[in-house]
């Protein structure tokens, strides 16, 4: 992968922290086919802002086994209904779609929003939604990094003296690049504003920051630049919360709930708070919390509490 010059990495503004607690919007219901209104996911994102939400996240799949919102239009509601909350896709996979376009929508986002969006992009790793949009799975990984230039280029574009560019203008809109893999911690280092993977247990995050701030040194970047983040599964309430948390990715995923064990934080408020401060801890400036329930509010609420009673 080609590295990013010392000299870029200096140019770039420091990005934003977008606050420790954020929640991944409900906008892929398991437990019926009705997708929510635009109402409807105006109040969640309003409720979650009042309970502590310090971003609000929206998912991507433009071909997936059960209905969803798309995720930039998702993205678009929580701007409306919110007034202090980091907004973005968590994470959008780029290499489905053309670049400039999704420069000119995250421009549009981040002008509507008054500068509170995070544009997380990933490449994702299901070949059947590649081959549904016809994209070529194989090379996705090169079409990313290509795609994070084009994406930098077309913004900075606004201040070229030419009749065609893109306005407007973006300002500094904060990347940050999804997936555990190495690939993409690597990516991050290069190339990024910010880390923010899936599926990376607590024993294993730690090592993983170190990595990615080794990585960064490496190549000439100051790994206090990167904002370091996570997406954790959880399932707050009684002894049921594993199973019932279980079955929803399950469902989710179309995979067997075993598979999921060891990536799900379940229990009552207290436990997941206190396993929330675990990542917190290994290094994680911000915790994406995915609630396993088409209605997430009443468990993020509870949980919110408790991580603010424990600051």
């Amino acid at each position: 992968m080609p590295c990013e010059t010392p000299a870029s990495a200096e140019t770039r503004q420091r990005p934003p922290v977008a606050g420790l607690l954020g929640l991944v919007l409900p906008t892929f219901p398991q437990l019926g086919p009705r997708l929510p209104t635009a109402s409807e996911l105006s109040d969640t994102c309003r409720l979650a802002e009042a309970a502590g939400a310090q971003a609000l996240w929206s998912c991507d799949h433009l071909f997936w086994h059960t209905p969803a919102v798309e995720c930039l239009s998702s993205v678009a509601v929580s701007i409306a209904a919110t007034k202090s909350a980091t907004v973005g896709p968590c994470v959008l996979q780029l290499p489905l779609r053309n670049a400039s376009a999704v420069a000119k929508q995250a421009a549009s986002l981040n002008h509507l929003s008054d500068g509170r969006l995070v544009l997380g992009i990933g490449i994702g790793n299901h070949r059947g939604e590649y081959e549904a949009a016809g994209a070529d799975y194989a090379t996705r990984g090169q079409r990313l990094d290509e795609g994070i230039e084009e994406l930098r280029s077309a913004w900075s574009s606004a201040r070229d003296d030419q009749r065609y560019r893109q306005l407007p203008d973006a300002g500094p809109i904060p990347v940050w690049v999804g997936g555990s893999s190495e690939a993409a911690l690597r990516r991050a280092a290069h190339r990024a504003d910010g880390w923010i993977p899936l599926f990376v247990p607590a024993d294993e995050y730690a090592p993983a920051v170190d990595r990615l701030e080794k990585e960064a040194e490496r190549v000439g970047r100051d790994p206090e630049a990167i904002t370091r983040a996570l997406v954790v599964f959880v399932s707050v309430g009684g002894p049921e919360a594993a199973d019932r948390g279980l079955a929803w990715m399950s469902s989710l995923y179309s995979i067997a709930p075993e598979a999921f064990r060891r990536h799900l934080v379940a229990g009552d408020a207290h436990d997941v708070a206190s396993a929330l401060s675990r990542f917190s801890e290994a290094g994680a400036q911000h915790l994406a919390v995915f609630v396993t329930a088409d209605d997430p509010i009443a468990q993020f609420e509870d949980l919110a509490g408790e991580l603010a009673g424990m600051r």
